[in-house]
């Protein structure tokens, strides 16, 4: 009985030495999230300098992170700074009369939907009508947008026939937001189409996963020239696929008949990610499918995608909990090999892939050696904002 008692009482104590702890450094140490989105106003003091940006410019990194600060805020609304530097960014880029600057919807770029998403979230707070001016002209422009014969985007005017899985997470939540909150429902079955295609005509039979992209005519150097698939997995292209996924679902109709497909896509993809994890750090690979081969390294922004991914899949009941331990795997080795602080004890994180594309100028071809050769640097955009959206749902446990 006195062993029991012990054993009792050490529990106990053991217990309440640790809310104590807790909540100690609740009061003294910000949660990641919030550390993580004051390091990024550090180092960027205007809003419009995100992305390492020297000029002013509409650009989806922006609405990527902004949108990531604003969810920081929604959950610590005490931070009314990162609303404040939301805010500034859209009133120093749109006008009165609701205009974009330096957006034009005759170039048809699918990246340029993905920054209008904050605006939602700004017209709900601020009431100022030309923030939903600006989100009907972004609207807009998928009524007219380009598509392949059975109903795709084009990822760009400039890039004709060609999906890429970048372009369904820079068009689709923002399109089923719109259709949710201004009562469009017919456009759900479109939205779900576009996750349909690209998984029909970039699915890899031989590793579950799906290729970076798609040329529906087949004339790119980077095509297959019968399929008309891109040569390689890159990560960060399954990663913006995943991370649409379980976005759009927060806005689809749970009776839609569609709503089921794309979590059918979401289970099997998150299956097969899981044999390309690494056993020791929890991350992945630049190169998706081939982490063994010489000159491959882990690559933090499709982690960053992939933790955030799976454990919002597991919150909302998509995924099961081994999806919750992969990400949380994920997310502890992010925490543990590739986040620093730097002089001034601000969050950084390293091996971030800074781009990667598909022909241009000069020429993308898609191959191995390019996608190991393009530039990698510190707190990229596109692996901050996904970090801070995992650290949320890991905060939220």
């Amino acid at each position: 009985m006195i062993s029991q008692f012990k054993k009792t009482f050490f529990g106990i104590t053991l217990t309440v030495l640790s809310l104590i702890s807790c909540q100690e450094n609740k009061n003294t140490t910000p949660p990641i999230s919030v550390k993580m989105v004051q390091s990024e106003m550090s180092r960027m003091p205007n809003s419009w300098m995100l992305d390492f940006s020297e000029r002013l410019k509409w650009n989806y990194c922006h609405g990527l992170e902004l949108q990531a600060f604003l969810d920081v805020y929604d959950m610590y609304p005490e931070h009314k700074e990162f609303l404040d530097y939301a805010i500034s960014y859209a009133d120093t880029i749109i006008n009165e009369n609701g205009n974009i600057l330096t957006y034009r919807k005759d170039s048809y770029n699918i990246d340029h939907v993905n920054p209008a998403k904050i605006l939602f979230r700004l017209y709900d707070k601020t009431k100022d009508v030309k923030y939903k001016k600006a989100l009907d002209m972004v609207r807009a422009q998928l009524d007219d947008h380009p598509r392949t014969s059975e109903g795709g985007f084009w990822h760009k005017k400039r890039y004709p026939h060609q999906m890429w899985l970048d372009g369904i997470y820079m068009g689709a939540p923002f399109y089923a937001e719109y259709a949710a909150r201004f009562n469009r429902p017919n456009d759900f079955d479109d939205i779900v189409t576009q996750f349909q295609l690209i998984a029909k005509h970039t699915f890899d039979e031989q590793t579950g996963l799906y290729r970076h992209a798609w040329d529906e005519s087949c004339q790119q150097q980077w095509a297959d020239k019968t399929t008309g698939q891109a040569p390689h997995v890159w990560g960060r292209a399954v990663g913006w696929y995943m991370m649409a996924m379980v976005d759009v679902l927060d806005f689809i109709p749970n009776d839609h008949p569609g709503r089921e497909s794309i979590i059918n896509i979401l289970q099997p993809l998150s299956e097969s990610l899981l044999k390309y994890q690494d056993v020791n750090t929890g991350a992945w690979s630049q190169v998706l499918d081939m982490p063994e081969r010489d000159g491959n390294y882990q690559e933090t922004t499709c982690t960053s995608m992939f933790a955030y991914s799976m454990l919002k899949g597991f919150r909302k009941g998509y995924l099961d909990e081994q999806y919750r331990d992969a990400g949380l795997k994920a997310y502890n080795g992010l925490l543990n090999n590739f986040i620093i602080k730097d002089q001034e004890g601000n969050l950084v994180l390293t091996k971030c892939c800074g781009v990667a594309g598909l022909g241009g100028t000069p020429y993308r071809d898609g191959s191995f050696n390019y996608y190991i050769n393009e530039i990698v640097r510190d707190n990229d955009p596109k692996g901050v904002a996904p970090f801070i959206m995992a650290s949320l749902e890991v905060e939220r446990m």
